[in-house]
């Protein structure tokens, strides 16, 4: 019997389409279509399968994050600037009882004093941040160990 593989779904936050060209001292030069690539592949490597989606729109990631109930093991999530304004988010998360890492690129808590406080960490199984978009492969590591020593 072969084991199914593990299910993500993969979620970025409001402004980070325009990685590569927004900010790229604080961002990095990395697009969001490369990070996407670097972690499908690095999924496929894990033998887990990713659904990926970005929006600006909070109701977008709110139903995305309603649609994993029944379809994925665990959700790798960037609020982006959600993190630190979204109540709605965070009960979404909480709602779906899915275990979720949240990611950021930069470290917040070195940055300006809101974003210092997240909403969304408490109903997430951790958060890793300041080490650019590798931070996104960190988190699919951490999730995906999370969930295997969980079954």
């Amino acid at each position: 019997m072969t084991e199914r593989a593990l299910h993500i779904l993969v979620l970025h936050g409001p402004n980070l389409n325009l990685l590569g060209q927004r900010e790229p001292g604080i961002y990095g030069a990395t697009t969001l279509a490369e990070i996407d690539g670097r972690l499908e592949a690095h999924a496929a490597a894990r033998g887990a399968a990713l659904r990926i989606v970005q929006s600006n729109h909070e109701g977008v990631l709110i139903d995305a994050i309603h649609e994993a109930f029944s379809q994925e093991d665990g959700i790798l999530i960037n609020p982006a600037a959600y993190t630190h304004t979204s109540v709605a988010l965070r009960d979404a998360i909480a709602a779906v009882g899915l275990p979720a890492v949240e990611v950021h690129l930069s470290n917040v808590h070195a940055r300006e004093a809101f974003r210092h406080t997240s909403l969304t960490a408490p109903v997430c199984v951790g958060q890793i941040s300041g080490f650019g978009w590798r931070s996104y492969l960190l988190g699919l590591d951490a999730l995906i160990d999370y969930i295997s020593s969980s079954q």
